[in-house]
Order: structure tokens, then sequence, then C-alpha cells
């Protein structure tokens, strides 16, 4: 095989992760050691920490790894290798971050540096590649993802990794980051089922009435323009207003503060994705299957029932997917006027320039976001079939 062969089998995905894996490796900090929460800390990059035996066995699988994306075919063997080089990254970050902190220290604090994140990600991207290669069935994803899941709380759980900052962060928050983690979830999918009791008769009653079509999703489109924070305080008056003068309305929640605010303005900004995409869904059932329906004598709502939203319902559940990530991402803008959810955390942390507890904060919420991503991608696939 001549050389020019030999390049052409290379990955090429393959070749910017582990170029990508290189560079973070040498030029990136593995760990920062700070003898406090604030401090700038002392960057150790990871060919600094070679004499451990945890980073030794965690170089070896980071070398197998970038050989196994380049040149092995077999995704499965990918996919392991990768696995394996994933659970030595996050034990060699336990280990050293142990081995740094000084002994009988509280207040000396184990940042990862960007080196660990982009080597985070790039094996998670690879693993991601080997996963799509492999074609698991919608619900064979979502048990991976469980796996994946159970693997990052067994070391969480094994106390491991307690002297990381981040979990230094969690153990003296725990009980405010339950109470705020409700708070966060609550709302995001609150938000999701008032949107869907409103948006899908509406987007229904759109599509029977084009005229009325047009007026509706160019007003929702325009509450999108709205950048979140605006439009949280665009409702502060109003409901502050409505809060001082019914005494009703304050006795049930609502005030210009709080969770009535943020859940409104999440149930604006979902109304568009449920509303355009029921549109779009039942714009794409086969008029003629409509016709027949008609035809043996069903109603304009056993049609709709019976026939349009079963055959929508893909298209329709997409969009409720759209809503859901973003809603699970809009929540933390909340936490500035009350809300609550993993928001705190990341405004306090920037507030006392704690990149830590701004960690403890975003963490859980990208999680949380691509977690919920995969399971309704999976339902979705299921519902379409293997013909899809």
């Amino acid at each position: 095989m001549d050389e020019t062969s030999a390049v052409r089998r290379l990955d090429r995905l393959g070749v910017v992760l582990v170029a990508g894996g290189i560079a973070a490796t040498a030029l990136m900090p593995f760990i920062y050691v700070k003898a406090n929460r604030i401090a700038a800390g002392k960057p150790m990059l990871l060919t600094q920490l070679l004499p451990q035996p945890s980073v030794i066995i965690l170089t070896v699988f980071l070398v197998l790894t970038a050989v196994a994306t380049l040149f092995l075919a077999n995704a499965v063997a990918r996919l392991v290798i990768a696995t394996l080089c994933l659970a030595a990254l996050i034990a060699a970050i336990g280990l050293v971050s142990t081995a740094a902190t000084p002994p009988g220290s509280t207040v000396a604090r184990m940042t990862p540096g960007g080196g660990f994140w982009v080597l985070f990600a790039v094996i998670g991207l690879i693993i991601s590649d080997a996963l799509v290669k492999i074609r698991l069935a919608p619900w064979m994803r979502v048990a991976a993802l469980a796996a994946y899941a159970a693997l990052l709380f067994a070391f969480l759980f094994s106390g491991l990794l307690d002297s990381l900052s981040i979990m230094k962060e969690f153990s003296t928050r725990a009980a405010q980051f339950r109470t705020e983690a409700f708070s966060h979830l609550l709302l995001a999918l609150g938000s999701l089922v008032i949107a869907i009791i409103l948006g899908l008769p509406l987007g229904i009653l759109c599509f029977w009435v084009p005229r009325l079509r047009a007026v509706v999703l160019q007003g929702l489109s325009l509450i999108q323009t709205i950048p979140s924070l605006a439009l949280f305080g665009l409702l502060m008056l109003p409901l502050g207003y409505l809060a001082t003068h019914v005494p009703l309305a304050a006795a049930i929640g609502i005030r210009g503060i709080g969770t009535a605010p943020a859940l409104i303005a999440l149930v604006l900004y979902s109304l568009l994705p449920i509303v355009a995409n029921t549109v779009v869904g039942l714009q794409g059932v086969d008029p003629s299957v409509r016709d027949a329906a008609a035809g043996m004598g069903l109603t304009r709502l056993q049609i709709l029932t019976g026939i349009d939203m079963p055959l929508a319902f893909p298209v329709i559940l997409t969009g409720i997917r759209i809503v859901l990530v973003q809603a699970i991402g809009m929540v933390t803008i909340a936490a500035l006027i009350g809300g609550g959810g993993f928001g705190i955390f990341i405004f306090q942390g920037l507030g006392q320039t704690a990149m830590d507890l701004v960690l403890l904060g975003a963490v859980p919420t990208v999680f949380f976001a691509f977690s919920s991503a995969v399971i309704l991608d999976a339902v979705i696939d299921s519902i379409r079939g293997p013909a899809a």
C-alpha cells in the first residue's frame, strides 16, 4: 500500500480530534493547584505529572485511543478503548488532585484545567462517533447514556474526586444544590407542560385557519427576538402591579420577581417551536389519507385525533425536544430575578470570581440538557421506525 492510500484510510474526524488532544496535552494545564478558592493557582501540565502512576496509565490509554481512532476500523473496539481512556482520565484527575492537596488543608483547591476539559471533550466525541458508527437502536442509545451516567456517578460517590474543588463546593452546598436542582427541573418541565397545553391547540387552529397562521407565527417569532433577560425585566412591572393590587394574585405566588415572571417568559419562548412544528407536522400528512377518512364518514375531530395527530406526532415531538433543551438552558438566567435553579451557583461564582462554583451550576445544566436531547431523540426515532 502506497503512502497516499494510507493517508486516505485515516479517519478525518479522528485526525482532528487527536490533534486537539495532543495540543491540549502539550499546551494547556491539566490541573491548577490553588492556595484557596479565588487564588489564580499554579498550572500543571500533564507532562509535569508523569511520575505519578495514574498519569502514566492515562498516557498509555491516550496513546491507545489515538492509534485506535486513526487506524482501527472496528467501531466496537474503538468504543471500548475510548471508554477505558475516559475512566482513566477521571481517575487520574481525582488521584492527582488528592496528591496535590496539602495534608490537613481545608482551603486549598484543585481545579481541572483546560487540558482536562479538552481531553474530556475529545474522548467524548470519539465515543459518540463510535456509537454512531455502531448504529445503535433508539433505546440502546438511552441504555448507553444510562451506562455512562452510571460510570460518572460511580466516580462521584466513590470519594475518589472529593479533593477536586467542584466537589468541595458541592459538599458545602449539598442541601441547596438539591433544592435548586428541583427548582431548575420544575421550571423547565413546568414551562414545557404549559407550552404544550397552549401550543398544540393553537397549532391546530393555525393549521385549520391559514389567515390566523401568519399572524400567530409572526407574533411568536417576534417574542423570540427579545433577549431573555429583557423579557424577564419587561414582565416584572405588570406582575408587580398585579401582585400589589390583586390580593389573590399575591396569594398564589404571582410577584414581580421570582418564579412567576420566569415561568411566563419560558412559556412564551416555548410556544413558537411547538406551534410551528404542529403546523408543519399536520401539513405533512398526505391529503389523500385525510380525504379517504372523510369519505368513510369520519368527523373533522375524529380525523384529527385518529389520523392527523398520530402521523404528525414525530414532528411535534421534535419541537418539544427543542423546547425542553432550550428551557433547561434558559432557566439559568431566571436566577437573576429570583427564579432559582442552577443559575444561582453560576452567578454567585461569577460574582465571587470562583470558577468552581460556576462549574457547579454549569455542569449539571449541560448534563440535563444533553440527556433530555438523547432520550427524546430516541423516542422520536422509535416512533418513526427503521424506515425513517
